[in-house]
Protein backbone atom coordinates (compact mmCIF):
# COMPACT_ATOMS: atom_id res chain seq x y z
CA UNK A 1 0.00 0.00 0.00
CA UNK A 2 1.52 3.11 -1.10
CA UNK A 3 1.05 5.57 1.68
CA UNK A 4 2.26 9.05 0.76
CA UNK A 5 3.32 11.14 -2.97
CA UNK A 6 6.69 12.52 -3.55
CA UNK A 7 7.94 15.04 -5.88
CA UNK A 8 11.43 13.79 -6.85
CA UNK A 9 13.86 16.90 -8.85
CA UNK A 10 17.03 16.74 -10.65
CA UNK A 11 18.33 17.32 -13.82
CA UNK A 12 20.15 14.48 -14.09
CA UNK A 13 18.01 11.25 -15.05
CA UNK A 14 19.86 8.47 -13.82
CA UNK A 15 19.61 10.20 -10.36
CA UNK A 16 15.93 10.14 -10.66
CA UNK A 17 16.18 6.45 -11.58
CA UNK A 18 17.82 6.15 -8.37
CA UNK A 19 15.27 7.66 -6.04
CA UNK A 20 12.38 6.08 -8.75
CA UNK A 21 13.40 2.34 -7.53
CA UNK A 22 14.39 3.45 -3.76
CA UNK A 23 10.69 5.05 -3.54
CA UNK A 24 8.04 3.08 -5.88
CA UNK A 25 7.17 0.12 -3.62
CA UNK A 26 5.97 2.53 -0.90
CA UNK A 27 5.07 6.05 -2.32
CA UNK A 28 3.18 7.85 -5.60
CA UNK A 29 5.99 9.51 -7.13
CA UNK A 30 6.00 12.63 -9.77
CA UNK A 31 9.24 13.74 -11.38
CA UNK A 32 10.21 17.21 -12.48
CA UNK A 33 13.79 18.02 -14.41
CA UNK A 34 13.88 21.58 -13.50
CA UNK A 35 12.65 24.66 -11.31
CA UNK A 36 9.91 25.18 -13.55
CA UNK A 37 8.86 21.90 -14.20
CA UNK A 38 9.20 21.39 -9.83
CA UNK A 39 6.68 24.40 -9.53
CA UNK A 40 4.44 23.26 -12.07
CA UNK A 41 3.84 19.79 -10.63
CA UNK A 42 3.63 20.94 -7.11
CA UNK A 43 1.12 22.71 -8.09
CA UNK A 44 -0.86 20.21 -10.07
CA UNK A 45 0.11 16.87 -7.63
CA UNK A 46 0.16 18.94 -4.07
CA UNK A 47 2.70 15.96 -3.10
CA UNK A 48 3.16 15.08 0.68
CA UNK A 49 6.95 15.52 0.49
CA UNK A 50 9.71 16.67 -2.36
CA UNK A 51 13.21 15.40 -3.02
CA UNK A 52 15.00 18.37 -4.22
CA UNK A 53 18.24 18.88 -6.05
CA UNK A 54 20.49 22.14 -5.37
CA UNK A 55 22.06 22.65 -9.06
CA UNK A 56 19.56 23.32 -12.01
CA UNK A 57 20.07 24.65 -15.44
CA UNK A 58 17.36 27.57 -14.96
CA UNK A 59 16.54 27.73 -10.86
CA UNK A 60 18.57 26.56 -8.18
CA UNK A 61 17.25 24.43 -5.28
CA UNK A 62 17.05 27.15 -2.87
CA UNK A 63 14.88 29.19 -5.25
CA UNK A 64 12.76 26.59 -5.98
CA UNK A 65 12.89 26.20 -2.19
CA UNK A 66 11.14 29.86 -1.79
CA UNK A 67 8.97 29.25 -4.13
CA UNK A 68 7.66 26.30 -3.14
CA UNK A 69 6.82 27.80 0.63
CA UNK A 70 4.82 30.95 -1.37
CA UNK A 71 2.69 28.63 -2.49
CA UNK A 72 -1.03 27.35 -1.17
CA UNK A 73 0.01 24.28 0.44
CA UNK A 74 3.32 24.51 0.61
CA UNK A 75 4.03 26.29 4.23
CA UNK A 76 4.14 22.93 5.70
CA UNK A 77 5.39 20.07 3.09
CA UNK A 78 8.83 18.56 3.81
CA UNK A 79 11.56 19.44 1.18
CA UNK A 80 14.70 18.12 1.57
CA UNK A 81 17.17 18.35 -0.73
CA UNK A 82 19.51 16.11 -2.27
CA UNK A 83 22.94 17.32 -3.54
CA UNK A 84 26.53 17.09 -4.04
CA UNK A 85 26.86 20.01 -1.97
CA UNK A 86 28.06 18.95 1.55
CA UNK A 87 29.36 22.40 3.24
CA UNK A 88 28.46 23.49 6.08
CA UNK A 89 27.48 26.88 3.99
CA UNK A 90 25.34 25.21 1.71
CA UNK A 91 23.58 23.10 4.24
CA UNK A 92 22.85 26.03 6.16
CA UNK A 93 21.31 28.08 2.64
CA UNK A 94 19.15 25.01 2.39
CA UNK A 95 18.20 25.20 5.66
CA UNK A 96 17.91 28.70 5.66
CA UNK A 97 15.58 28.55 2.42
CA UNK A 98 12.88 26.54 4.45
CA UNK A 99 14.41 22.73 3.67
CA UNK A 100 14.04 20.61 6.65
CA UNK A 101 16.66 18.02 5.51
CA UNK A 102 19.62 17.63 3.54
CA UNK A 103 21.31 14.33 1.98
CA UNK A 104 24.79 14.22 0.52
CA UNK A 105 25.31 12.45 -2.81
CA UNK A 106 25.62 9.81 -4.37
CA UNK A 107 22.43 8.57 -3.43
CA UNK A 108 22.12 6.05 -0.86
CA UNK A 109 18.52 3.88 -1.17
CA UNK A 110 18.45 3.18 2.67
CA UNK A 111 19.14 6.64 3.50
CA UNK A 112 16.65 8.21 1.11
CA UNK A 113 14.31 5.67 2.72
CA UNK A 114 14.93 6.52 6.20
CA UNK A 115 14.86 10.65 5.81
CA UNK A 116 11.37 10.17 3.66
CA UNK A 117 9.82 7.54 6.34
CA UNK A 118 10.83 9.71 8.98
CA UNK A 119 9.74 13.63 7.56
CA UNK A 120 6.40 12.20 6.52
CA UNK A 121 5.73 10.27 9.92
CA UNK A 122 6.71 13.91 11.75
CA UNK A 123 3.96 15.62 9.17
CA UNK A 124 1.50 13.15 10.13
CA UNK A 125 1.61 13.58 13.91
CA UNK A 126 -0.07 16.87 14.29
CA UNK A 127 -2.30 15.83 11.26
CA UNK A 128 -3.45 12.82 13.46
CA UNK A 129 -3.61 15.06 16.86
CA UNK A 130 -5.50 17.33 14.78
CA UNK A 131 -7.96 15.03 14.04
CA UNK A 132 -8.36 13.48 17.72
CA UNK A 133 -8.89 17.46 18.68
CA UNK A 134 -11.41 17.70 15.86
CA UNK A 135 -13.41 14.09 16.57
CA UNK A 136 -13.25 15.48 20.63
CA UNK A 137 -14.93 18.81 19.59
CA UNK A 138 -17.28 17.02 17.07
CA UNK A 139 -18.79 14.63 19.69
CA UNK A 140 -19.02 16.88 22.47
CA UNK A 141 -21.24 19.35 20.19
CA UNK A 142 -22.95 16.24 18.45
CA UNK A 143 -24.22 15.53 22.68
CA UNK A 144 -25.98 18.50 22.51
CA UNK A 145 -26.48 19.39 18.98
CA UNK A 146 -30.37 19.29 20.00
CA UNK A 147 -29.78 20.75 23.59
CA UNK A 148 -31.07 24.48 23.37
CA UNK A 149 -29.06 27.49 24.81
CA UNK A 150 -25.94 25.49 25.79
CA UNK A 151 -23.91 27.89 24.38
CA UNK A 152 -19.97 26.98 25.81
CA UNK A 153 -21.17 25.13 28.52
CA UNK A 154 -19.06 22.10 27.85
CA UNK A 155 -15.87 24.00 27.47
CA UNK A 156 -16.44 25.85 30.27
CA UNK A 157 -17.25 22.88 32.62
CA UNK A 158 -14.43 20.60 30.61
CA UNK A 159 -12.15 23.74 32.17
CA UNK A 160 -13.65 23.71 35.32
CA UNK A 161 -12.88 20.00 35.81
CA UNK A 162 -9.14 20.36 35.05
CA UNK A 163 -8.77 22.77 37.68
CA UNK A 164 -10.82 20.38 39.98
CA UNK A 165 -8.45 17.55 39.41
CA UNK A 166 -5.65 19.35 39.80
CA UNK A 167 -6.56 20.65 42.95
CA UNK A 168 -6.92 16.92 44.10
CA UNK A 169 -3.97 15.56 43.24
CA UNK A 170 -4.06 14.68 39.20
CA UNK A 171 -1.02 15.07 37.46
CA UNK A 172 -0.50 17.13 34.49
CA UNK A 173 -1.55 14.50 31.87
CA UNK A 174 -4.45 13.28 33.53
CA UNK A 175 -5.52 16.75 33.86
CA UNK A 176 -5.42 17.78 30.41
CA UNK A 177 -6.95 14.21 29.61
CA UNK A 178 -10.15 15.01 31.92
CA UNK A 179 -10.51 18.57 30.14
CA UNK A 180 -10.48 16.75 26.82
CA UNK A 181 -12.62 13.70 28.01
CA UNK A 182 -15.39 15.94 30.14
CA UNK A 183 -16.86 17.21 26.43
CA UNK A 184 -18.08 13.91 25.71
CA UNK A 185 -20.14 13.39 28.82
CA UNK A 186 -23.46 13.69 27.37
CA UNK A 187 -22.56 12.45 23.90
CA UNK A 188 -25.59 9.29 24.52
CA UNK A 189 -27.91 12.78 24.12
CA UNK A 190 -27.49 11.78 20.45
CA UNK A 191 -29.85 8.51 21.07
CA UNK A 192 -32.26 11.22 23.20
CA UNK A 193 -35.54 12.44 21.35
CA UNK A 194 -35.44 16.65 20.69
CA UNK A 195 -38.96 15.94 22.44
CA UNK A 196 -37.26 15.64 25.63
CA UNK A 197 -34.17 17.39 25.13
CA UNK A 198 -35.95 20.57 24.33
CA UNK A 199 -38.96 20.26 26.39
CA UNK A 200 -39.69 23.25 28.78
CA UNK A 201 -41.38 21.89 31.58
CA UNK A 202 -40.63 18.92 33.74
CA UNK A 203 -40.11 15.53 32.04
CA UNK A 204 -42.64 12.65 33.09
CA UNK A 205 -42.27 9.56 34.48
CA UNK A 206 -41.69 7.84 31.41
CA UNK A 207 -39.31 10.15 29.58
CA UNK A 208 -37.23 9.95 32.57
CA UNK A 209 -36.86 6.97 31.69
CA UNK A 210 -35.68 7.70 28.08
CA UNK A 211 -33.15 10.22 29.26
CA UNK A 212 -32.05 8.12 31.94
CA UNK A 213 -30.71 5.76 29.17
CA UNK A 214 -28.07 8.41 27.53
CA UNK A 215 -25.47 6.96 30.15
CA UNK A 216 -25.28 4.08 28.40
CA UNK A 217 -25.60 4.98 24.93
CA UNK A 218 -22.45 7.25 25.50
CA UNK A 219 -20.74 4.61 27.25
CA UNK A 220 -21.47 2.45 24.06
CA UNK A 221 -20.10 4.82 21.49
CA UNK A 222 -17.18 6.33 23.33
CA UNK A 223 -16.11 3.01 24.74
CA UNK A 224 -15.51 1.51 21.06
CA UNK A 225 -11.93 3.03 21.15
CA UNK A 226 -9.13 2.23 22.81
CA UNK A 227 -6.97 5.52 23.05
CA UNK A 228 -6.93 7.18 26.76
CA UNK A 229 -8.96 10.06 26.02
CA UNK A 230 -12.09 8.21 24.71
CA UNK A 231 -11.78 5.42 27.23
CA UNK A 232 -11.80 7.98 30.04
CA UNK A 233 -14.79 9.92 27.81
CA UNK A 234 -16.61 6.66 28.10
CA UNK A 235 -15.88 6.05 31.67
CA UNK A 236 -17.24 9.52 32.81
CA UNK A 237 -19.98 9.55 30.19
CA UNK A 238 -21.18 6.02 31.89
CA UNK A 239 -21.13 7.65 35.28
CA UNK A 240 -21.45 11.07 35.40
CA UNK A 241 -25.05 11.14 36.79
CA UNK A 242 -24.33 8.55 39.76
CA UNK A 243 -24.50 10.22 42.80
CA UNK A 244 -22.54 10.31 45.99
CA UNK A 245 -25.49 8.85 48.28
CA UNK A 246 -26.17 6.15 46.07
CA UNK A 247 -29.90 7.30 43.86
CA UNK A 248 -28.41 8.39 40.87
CA UNK A 249 -28.10 6.39 37.26
CA UNK A 250 -27.47 4.24 35.62
CA UNK A 251 -26.39 1.66 38.29
CA UNK A 252 -27.12 3.51 41.16
CA UNK A 253 -23.57 3.83 42.69
CA UNK A 254 -22.44 5.23 46.19
CA UNK A 255 -19.06 7.12 47.48
CA UNK A 256 -16.27 5.88 46.19
CA UNK A 257 -17.53 3.04 43.83
CA UNK A 258 -17.91 5.99 41.63
CA UNK A 259 -14.83 7.15 39.29
CA UNK A 260 -13.00 10.12 40.44
CA UNK A 261 -13.25 11.09 37.12
CA UNK A 262 -17.24 11.14 37.05
CA UNK A 263 -17.08 12.32 40.33
CA UNK A 264 -14.94 15.29 39.57
CA UNK A 265 -17.08 16.04 36.13
CA UNK A 266 -20.51 16.06 38.13
CA UNK A 267 -19.14 18.80 40.18
CA UNK A 268 -18.24 20.94 37.19
CA UNK A 269 -21.07 20.14 35.69
CA UNK A 270 -23.42 21.00 38.55
CA UNK A 271 -21.81 24.16 39.06
CA UNK A 272 -21.97 25.40 35.37
CA UNK A 273 -25.89 24.26 34.96
CA UNK A 274 -26.54 26.34 37.55
CA UNK A 275 -24.77 29.53 36.38
CA UNK A 276 -26.57 29.45 33.31
CA UNK A 277 -30.01 29.87 31.73
CA UNK A 278 -31.62 26.43 29.72
CA UNK A 279 -34.71 25.37 28.56
CA UNK A 280 -35.83 24.10 31.76
CA UNK A 281 -34.32 26.47 34.36
CA UNK A 282 -33.31 30.24 34.49
CA UNK A 283 -29.60 30.67 35.49
CA UNK A 284 -28.56 31.52 39.29
CA UNK A 285 -26.57 34.22 40.86
CA UNK A 286 -23.40 32.72 42.36
CA UNK A 287 -23.96 33.03 45.85
CA UNK A 288 -27.48 31.19 45.35
CA UNK A 289 -25.28 28.40 43.08
CA UNK A 290 -22.80 27.99 45.89
CA UNK A 291 -25.51 27.43 48.93
CA UNK A 292 -27.03 24.68 46.08
CA UNK A 293 -23.62 23.00 45.89
CA UNK A 294 -23.04 23.02 49.70
CA UNK A 295 -26.87 21.45 49.80
CA UNK A 296 -26.18 18.68 47.44
CA UNK A 297 -22.52 18.04 49.15
CA UNK A 298 -22.59 14.17 50.37
CA UNK A 299 -25.81 13.87 48.29
CA UNK A 300 -25.11 14.36 44.76
CA UNK A 301 -21.84 15.41 45.05
CA UNK A 302 -18.63 14.21 47.33
CA UNK A 303 -17.85 16.42 50.20
CA UNK A 304 -14.11 16.73 49.54
CA UNK A 305 -14.29 18.02 45.87
CA UNK A 306 -17.30 20.03 46.64
CA UNK A 307 -14.56 21.31 49.51
CA UNK A 308 -11.74 21.44 47.24
CA UNK A 309 -14.18 23.58 44.50
CA UNK A 310 -14.70 26.26 47.00
CA UNK A 311 -10.76 26.20 47.53
CA UNK A 312 -10.06 27.09 43.86
CA UNK A 313 -13.82 29.36 43.55
CA UNK A 314 -11.31 32.73 42.33
CA UNK A 315 -9.52 30.31 39.86
CA UNK A 316 -12.87 28.44 38.51
CA UNK A 317 -14.94 32.50 38.19
CA UNK A 318 -11.47 34.22 36.33
CA UNK A 319 -11.88 30.59 34.05
CA UNK A 320 -15.78 31.59 33.97
CA UNK A 321 -14.75 35.32 32.76
CA UNK A 322 -12.44 34.08 30.18
CA UNK A 323 -15.28 31.81 28.65
CA UNK A 324 -17.97 34.33 28.79
CA UNK A 325 -15.55 37.07 27.38
CA UNK A 326 -16.23 34.75 24.12
CA UNK A 327 -19.47 34.64 24.47
CA UNK A 328 -20.93 37.77 24.94
CA UNK A 329 -24.52 36.89 24.09
CA UNK A 330 -24.38 34.64 28.08
CA UNK A 331 -27.00 36.41 30.51
CA UNK A 332 -25.86 37.41 33.16
CA UNK A 333 -26.91 34.40 35.97
CA UNK A 334 -30.62 34.87 37.52
CA UNK A 335 -32.82 33.25 40.07
CA UNK A 336 -34.09 29.58 38.17
CA UNK A 337 -34.15 25.91 38.62
CA UNK A 338 -31.38 23.63 39.77
CA UNK A 339 -30.35 20.40 38.92
CA UNK A 340 -28.54 19.20 35.28
CA UNK A 341 -30.34 16.33 33.57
Amino acid sequence: MKIGSVLCVDDEPTNLEVLRRALRDSYVLTFARSGEEALAAFKKHRPSLVLLDVEMPDMNGYDVCRAIRSLPHGENVPILFVTGRSSEADEKAGFDAGGVDYITKPISAPIVQARVRTHLSLVRLPLLEQSHRDAISMLGEAGHYNDNDTGLHIWRMASYSRALAAAVGWGRDDQELLEQAAPMHDTGKIGIPDSILKKPGPLTDDEWVVMRTHPKIGYDILSKSDAGVFRLAAEVALYHHERWDGTGYPHGLSGNDIPESARIVAVADMFDALCMKRPYKDAWPLDQVQRVLCENSGVNLEPRLVDSFFNIMPEIIEIQQEWDSQEMAIEVCTEGNAVPR
